[in-house]
């Protein structure tokens, strides 16, 4: 299997042990799942469909980012406990996945059940000499890492822009640097907070993952992604606040899934142009959807159109007439193979099921059930 990796920016060969370490950044629970969920999350179920197949025992973790900036502030809006709203969007987003025929995670933890590691990372980070205490705050020093950008490889101007527009508050004072980002930081008088040697806090977004990812799987992963705006300054802040502390690379390869839209702009909570699952599910088989995705390759930006809806049924269809049948699997594996071509994959459906050959198989290796 080759696939594209991030940091490398080219195609690599992948090639883990019999064992499979993934770490695949979840969501914030405070609304519902949209499409630019669905097609992350359905990325990383045909990775792991395809390892299995493949005779490797994958662990994938999805981590749950239940205390952060986002969730406090839609909780205080709502006049709910951040955790009560959490559970409740978890709970229906774990529907959704499960309609959309998404494998099982090993495991998908919340941030706040990691405190005492986050407290013990954002220590031995501070004792490395890679953080400094300013303001009642414990910011890491990007100019203490010298390979701070070794992910996204973006110019400087680029990273301030991204961070100013992504939570990192470039503009704080109390920072030595505008890049440098935050560890742990003082709570507001109506949000959670927990002791530290810093005082009562909270942690800062890019640590949860760091310290989770590291008990769930280890000091170094084999694949680690999410969406690509993650790749910074979440990820690069990840891998410089692990690595400065282990001394290890924290992931030997990097997976990211590009962005899908609505009226040419990216989905995002903060637009309101958002197509969500649970609303596409209450007037489509679940099957047509996962289609929908598939039909587009997990790194390309795309717009949402609902006529796609309509191409996927029909592809359904022919599929399932074809009957039950192994047509077509050597060749899904391949394109598989081939950084996970998903597109491709479907189009050697549609060529085994036009030839007569039965294609449930091959179909059940992308999640499709005929």
């Amino acid at each position: 299997m080759r696939l594209y990796d991030t940091a490398r920016r080219q195609l690599v060969a992948f090639e883990p042990g019999p064992e499979v370490s993934l770490y695949c950044c979840g969501i914030t629970p405070y609304d519902a799942a949209h499409m630019g969920h669905a097609q992350v999350f359905l990325a990383y179920d045909v990775l792991q469909r395809r390892l299995i197949d493949a005779g490797y025992r994958p662990k994938l973790v999805r981590n749950v980012t239940d205390v952060d900036d986002d969730i406090l502030r839609k909780a205080r809006e709502l006049g709910v406990h951040y955790l009560d709203l959490a559970a409740e969007e978890m709970a229906r987003f774990d529907s959704h996945m499960a309609a959309l025929n998404l494998l099982p995670v090993a495991s998908e933890p919340r941030a706040t059940s990691a405190i005492p590691e986050i407290l013990s990372l954002v220590g031995a980070v501070m004792d490395s000499g890679h953080a400094y205490e300013a303001g009642g705050s414990v910011y890491f020093e990007v100019a203490s890492f010298g390979r701070f950008g070794q992910l996204s490889h973006l110019p400087r101007a680029e990273m301030l822009r991204l961070a100013g527009e992504r939570g990192g508050r470039p503009d704080d004072p109390d920072k030595r640097d505008p890049l440098d980002f935050v560890l742990w930081q003082p709570s507001a008088p109506d949000e959670p907070a927990w002791e530290s040697r810093w005082g009562r806090g909270r942690p800062g977004w890019h640590v949860e993952c760091s310290a989770l990812a590291m008990r769930e799987l280890g000091t170094t992963v084999d694949l680690h992604g999410g969406g690509t705006d993650l790749i910074f300054p979440h990820h690069e802040c990840e891998a410089a606040q692990s690595e400065s502390v282990t001394g290890s690379t924290f992931s030997r390869h990097w997976m990211h899934v590009g962005m899908v839209g609505l009226d040419g702009r990216k989905m995002a909570k903060s637009l309101g142009n958002l197509v969500f699952v649970g609303d596409l599910l209450k007037e489509w088989e679940p099957a047509a959807i996962r289609v929908t995705l598939l039909a587009h390759h997990y790194r390309s930006d795309w717009d949402w159109d609902d006529a796609e809806l309509h191409v996927a049924a029909e592809r359904l269809a022919r599929w399932r007439a074809a009957g039950r049948g192994d047509g077509g699997l050597q060749a899904v594996r391949a394109r598989l193979d081939d950084d996970l071509d998903a597109p491709e994959a479907l189009v050697a459906l549609d060529e085994a099921a036009a030839s007569g050959a039965g294609v449930s198989a091959a179909a059940q290796l992308l999640g499709i059930t005929l």
